[in-house]
């Protein structure tokens, strides 16, 4: 039967986290659920995941259904232990109860209390973290405001009354009751409408005004695209790339170029990703526009077009999915 194992860094208890020590950071991370009648089945949810989240930042976390994002969040979190590998949440191992209390949380299918009022439920949310009564009562109306939730509406509405986005909008509200250093929030703009997913976002914005750490996993990729930092990529388990979106996609002014002629090994080093077509040269620049095309007179190339082109998030998911031979929707 596998061995449990969740081991800090080498000297990580040892070592104080402070405010410019990575967030999040995890080694070879692997997790093997048993299946089956008799548990005789192995299933690899997590394979080696190496990550490194840093502080302030705002962390998106992708990929299709049932590459395991929940599982790394949950291991992260402490709820589920991993099979091996090493990991630090706040400089601290995983599970850290002390760590805990610096932590926000909302679980993507969260349930609450049907027959409780919002703010019953936040306050008993806030008994959890033994929040005095004179900091309940500052800090439950300043997340109502911050959420968008009618404080009168929710001290008589029970939330088995709320709506979808309504219930997203209090899971926000309970997961910041702590005044967390770091946020977890899994699918938290899934089933909203474009109202909904838009004040969420929102809400994510002025979290990172607050120079909080967010990490969130999420299928709405134009949503991402506008708020994270940084961004990987999971799919089967394993972490497919990670960085941030300048370094995925290209940044605001990458060109996309198509030519004829020339020397190849040199337009590899102006165009990494050359792919040719008809007899043409295209891909996307990397250098200086004016000195590549200086280089193209030299050689004897003709650039047929040059534009500004930057890969959506979207393509580039769709594109390292392909590459894998894995389905969006697997």
């Amino acid at each position: 039967m596998d061995s449990t194992v969740d081991l800090p860094f080498e000297g990580g208890q040892d070592v104080p986290y402070t405010n410019q020590s990575p967030v999040v950071q995890t080694s070879e991370l692997r997790k093997v659920y048993r299946t089956g009648f008799w548990l005789s089945q192995k299933v690899e949810s997590l394979k080696s995941c190496t990550l490194t989240v840093y502080p302030g930042e705002t962390f998106g976390l992708l990929g299709p259904n049932g590459a395991g994002k929940t599982t790394l969040l949950k291991t992260l979190l402490g709820i589920v232990r991993p099979t091996s590998g090493r990991a630090l949440l706040l400089g601290q191992p995983l599970g850290n109860p002390q760590v805990k209390q610096r932590i926000g949380y909302l679980p993507e299918n969260a349930y609450f209390y049907d027959y409780l009022t919002g703010w019953e439920f936040l306050k008993f949310v806030a008994g959890i973290f033994n929040l005095p009564s004179s900091v309940q009562r500052q800090r439950i109306p300043f997340l109502l405001e911050l959420v968008g939730l009618s404080p009168t509406m929710v001290r008589k509405k029970q939330l088995r009354q709320y709506s979808k986005g309504m219930l997203q909008r209090i899971g926000i509200a309970q997961a910041l009751i702590n005044d967390p250093e770091v946020v977890f929030l899994d699918e938290p703009m899934s089933g909203l409408d474009p109202t909904g997913r838009y004040q969420v976002r929102e809400i994510i914005l002025s979290l990172q005004a607050q120079g909080k750490t967010i990490f969130f996993n999420s299928h709405v990729l134009a949503e991402v695209e506008q708020i994270c930092d940084r961004i990987a990529i999971l799919a089967q388990g394993e972490l497919i790339c990670v960085g941030s979106l300048d370094e995925l996609l290209g940044t605001a002014d990458t060109y996309q170029v198509q030519g004829v002629g020339g020397n190849l090994d040199v337009l590899k080093r102006w165009v990494p990703n050359l792919a040719f077509e008809d007899e043409c040269w295209y891909g996307y620049l990397q250098g200086d526009p004016q000195e590549f095309i200086g280089s193209l007179r030299l050689m004897g190339a003709q650039l047929l077009g040059m534009n500004l082109a930057r890969t959506s998030l979207e393509d580039f998911f769709m594109q390292q999915l392909q590459k894998r031979g894995i389905s969006s929707s697997h």
